[in-house]
Parts: C-alpha cells; sequence; structure tokens
C-alpha cells in the first residue's frame, strides 16, 4: 500500500506539471476522473498499460512515474503522514484520519508528521523494556512454531541473489558476498571505529555497508553481518514501528543470511544424504558450509520439519544453565516463565545442554538421550566458550527420529521430571538442615536478558553515536 501511495503521488505531480485535470487525463487514457483519483491516492493499483498511457499523455518517460522516490517535498510529508495514521500505534488511539487537501499548508503537514514521529518514538521507548520484549519474543517464537521455523519465500530470495553472482557449491566466499553488495547498489567498508551499540551500519544515502575490521578473530563471519545489512535493503524493511517489528526485522535478517550461506537446495541435499546414512551430524553441516556451530544448527531447524520429516528442538544455553535461545516442535517441554518466555529460565540439570559442560574432552558433539515426562529425546550437543562465559547449543529429536542421527548408539541416558522441583532444584536435605539460615548470596543477574535497551531509532542502538558515525564517514569520503 505504501508503494501505490508513492506511485499516486507521483501520478498527480506529473499530471499537475502538464497542466491537467483529472478528467483531461482520465479522457486522454480512457478511464473515468474518479477511478483515476483512487489511484492517486494510492487506494488503486493501476495497470502497467495503464501506466505507460498516463507517461505518454504527460509527456514523461514510464521509469518516471515508477520511481520509488516521493516527487516533492510536500509529496514526502503526505506519504509519511499517510503511513503514520496507518500504523497500529495511532490506530490504537482511535482517531479519525486527515487526508490533507490543496489548502492543507505545509506547516500543518510539517506539525502533524511532527506530532507522529514523537508518537512513534515514545511508543518505541515505553515497549522496550524487559517485559514487552519478552512478550514480543515469546509471541514471535510461537508464531514461529507454527510455520515449522520455515520462511520459504525469504530462501527464494536468497536463492536467486545465489544465481545471480553464480554461486553452485561450496562455502561462500567473501568475494561473492561483495559482488551481492554491489548488485544492491553497495560498497562494504571495514572500520574500527563502529559505534560501541552496532553490529554493522549501512549509509543509504551513500551506498555503504560499514562492517569491523576483516582482520579480528574468527573474521569469517563478516560475510553473516554483511548478509544482515543487505537483508533489510532485500526484504523491504522499514524503521521499525514497534519492538516487536524489530524482532521480526532481526529473525528474517538472520534467516536470510543463514539461507546464502546455507542454501537451501545444497543443505537439503547434504542432509537427505547424511539422513540416508543415518549420519546426521550438525557438526559436519557447519563445516561443509564454513559457518559457525550455531548458524549451522539454527539452519538445520528451518529445514528439518519442512524438508526431512523431522521434529526438532534447539537450545543455547549459559554456563550456568539459563537460557538464551529456544526453539522446539517436537512436544520437549521448555521452561517458561508466567508470560510464556523462555529466555533466562533455567533448564534442567540433566539435560545435555547442561550435562555436557562436564566433559573434558568437548572437540566434538557429546550424545545423550533423556526420558521426560514428555517422552524420551535424543540430543547432540556442542560447547563453545566466548569472553564472558561458556555456552552450548543442542539439537534434539524424539526417540522415534534418533536412528537418523550419528551418535544413537551412546550408553548416555538420565531421567527429568522437571519442572518438578524435587528433580534438580531442591537441595539435598542434610545440606539444608546444615546451610539454611547460615547463608546469603548476592545473584549474577542475566544483562542481557533483563536490562532495557536504549532508547533508539533502531532498538539497542545510540543514536548519538550512530548519525555521529555517519557523519564522519561521510565527510571522510567525500
Amino acid at each position: 500500500m505504501n508503494d501505490l501511495v508513492t506511485l499516486g503521488q507521483r501520478i498527480r505531480h506529473f499530471r499537475t506539471s502538464a497542466g491537467m485535470t483529472l478528467d483531461q487525463l482520465g479522457d486522454k487514457v480512457g478511464i473515468a476522473g474518479s477511478q483515476l483519483s483512487l489511484m492517486e491516492n494510492g487506494r488503486r493499483e493501476p495497470r502497467l498499460s495503464l501506466l505507460g498511457a498516463i507517461a505518454t499523455a504527460t509527456g514523461i518517460q514510464l521509469a518516471d512515474l515508477l520511481d520509488d522516490a516521493p516527487p516533492s517535498k510536500r509529496a514526502a510529508l503526505e506519504i509519511e503522514l499517510d503511513r503514520a495514521q496507518r500504523s497500529s500505534v495511532y490506530a490504537s488511539l482511535g482517531l479519525p484520519s486527515i487526508r490533507p487537501s490543496k489548502g492543507t499548508a505545509d506547516e500543518t503537514l510539517e506539525a502533524l508528521v511532527g506530532l507522529h514521529r514523537e508518537l512513534a518514538r515514545r511508543a518505541r521507548e515505553a515497549i522496550a523494556t524487559p517485559e514487552e520484549a519478552r512478550r514480543a519474543n515469546t509471541d514471535l517464537r510461537l508464531h514461529m512454531r507454527t510455520l515449522d521455523n520455515y520462511l520459504p519465500d525469504i530462501d527464494d530470495v536468497a536463492e536467486k541473489l545465489l544465481a545471480d553472482v553464480g554461486h553452485t557449491t561450496g562455502a561462500l566466499t567473501h568475494r561473492s558476498v561483495s559482488m551481492m553488495a554491489e548488485r544492491l547498489g553497495f560498497e562494504l567498508v571495514h572500520v574500527n571505529d563502529l559505534p560501541h551499540s552496532a553490529r554493522s551500519v549501512t549509509d543509504l544515502a551513500n551506498g555503504r555497508i560499514y562492517l569491523p575490521p576483516a582482520s579480528i578473530p574468527g573474521g569469517h563471519g563478516l560475510r553473516g553481518m554483511a548478509l544482515q545489512a543487505m537483508a533489510h535493503r532485500v526484504l523491504g524493511h522499514e524503521t521499525p514501528a514497534t519492538y516487536a517489528d524489530f524482532l521480526r526485522q532481526r529473525l528474517e535478517i538472520n534467516y536470510f543470511a543463514a539461507a546464502v550461506l546455507m542454501p537451501r537446495r545444497q543443505s537439503v541435499e547434504f542432509l537427505s544424504a547424511a539422513k540416508a546414512d543415518r549420519n546426521i551430524a550438525v557438526e559436519d553441516f557447519r563445516d561443509a558450509f564454513g559457518v559457525t556451530h550455531e548458524a549451522a544448527a539454527l539452519r538445520f531447524t528451518n529445514l528439518a520439519t519442512a524438508h526431512l520429516d523431522l521434529e526438532v528442538h534447539f537450545l543455547r544455553v549459559g554456563d550456568d544453565g539459563a537460557v538464551y535461545k529456544a526453539y522446539e516442535n517436537d512436544g520437549l517441554r521448555l521452561p517458561v516463565d508466567v508470560t510464556g518466555s523462555t529466555e533466562g529460565q533455567i533448564v534442567c540439570r540433566k539435560w545435555s545442554a547442561r550435562t555436557a559442560f562436564a566433559r573434558t574432552n568437548r572437540t566434538t558433539e557429546f550424545y545423550q538421550y533423556t526420558d521426560t515426562p514428555e517422552g524420551t529425546f535424543f540430543d547432540s550437543t556442542q560447547t563453545g566458550t566466548t569472553s564472558a562465559e561458556e555456552f552450548s547449543i543442542t539439537i534434539g529429536v524424539p526417540f522415534s527420529h534418533s536412528k537418523w542421527f550419528r551418535g544413537r548408539e551412546t550408553s548416555n541416558r538420565t531421567s527429568s521430571t522437571c519442572p518438578d522441583e524435587s528433580c534438580c532444584r531442591t537441595p539435598d536435605g542434610t545440606l539444608t538442615e546444615r546451610w539454611a539460615g547460615k547463608a546469603w548470596s548476592s545473584a549474577r543477574l542475566h544483562a542481557h536478558i533483563l536490562s532495557p535497551l536504549p532508547s533508539g531509532t533502531f532498538p539497542g542502538v545510540d543514536d548519538r553515536e550512530l548519525y555521529e558515525f555517519l557523519e564522519a564517514h561521510a565527510v571522510t569520503n567525500d
């Protein structure tokens, strides 16, 4: 609808520039002036043949009509006002929409648009709280469960881009990523002064994507950062109006990057062959496409149900047992709070996501069966380390699917009755008797889960730092 609004504004601009009324232009192109008015107001989509006739009648090229830029400052204000009045934030107020007329002064439009901008800013600030962020994240997780974590439309887009740069097999090269950026009108620029709150910055005005230095440890991850930055343009994202929008966009750009780095066709072929050999292993999938273990595990969840007929679960868990990320469509009962959120909750000590930390040799995946009230699950877990702590990445399936996976012969087996407190949370009676009332401790909070995000245009990114960075680099490159 927003594209139709811009198109309508361009039709009106060139019609009035040609000195024609609605009826006069309508007569020339063979439609009623009232129908043309609907098109100019973004309420009806014209056929391409009609657009060609309008372009000829107004003495311009068809490309001039199809340009996605507002034709004037006034038109830009009217388009922004129209979009703002369609937003859920404004709709929740129950107020009528205002349609600017010829007599509406530019100053009035600027004031209305300014009020809407402030309304949107305050709405973003109000909802970017831990509780609302967790609720939005829970809603998104449950929605993705209904889709089996699979977004085929994004896979289609990724496959087309890969075909455009001639990539057919193997790990995606940095050069291929750069070629994709060039086709989208961007140059990849590596800098060492990115805003501390930003992983990357895209300068839309000058066609640059700023990334960390290419020489940083694990620099292969820069492919993913660049692809995520490009994804916003490829997927047609607009500035997020709500925190839920922000989370959805983040999920989509991560999905897009994974779909490019681990293309659907090649990935399904690889995993199908592994299934036929009863030898599915995330570590093999990871190595085949040159990505991180976490990226491979998440990508596996995208494809497992839709293409391999496997129901799965995924966990990223800290060394203290707290959940960072989780997904399931196989019936595993995830730990959740009263809002339904699983982030920050503690998983059972007997799950492989935690027992894997006890291993001495962690170079390969750890395999375990876990009996739960919901059934028996087979899990494959790999541990890793960040500068702050250790973590584990787990992919699991119901017992009936374990026959397709490497490690199914393992003798590791535990029994979990969580969320029953007696399973692994209630202290030993003897220890309770000895220490109850005789100890005091200060808790370590999970700041990444509980802290509110900086309230900028993009949640978590400081606007002042962002704009000062862009200005400094624009001047340098000019």
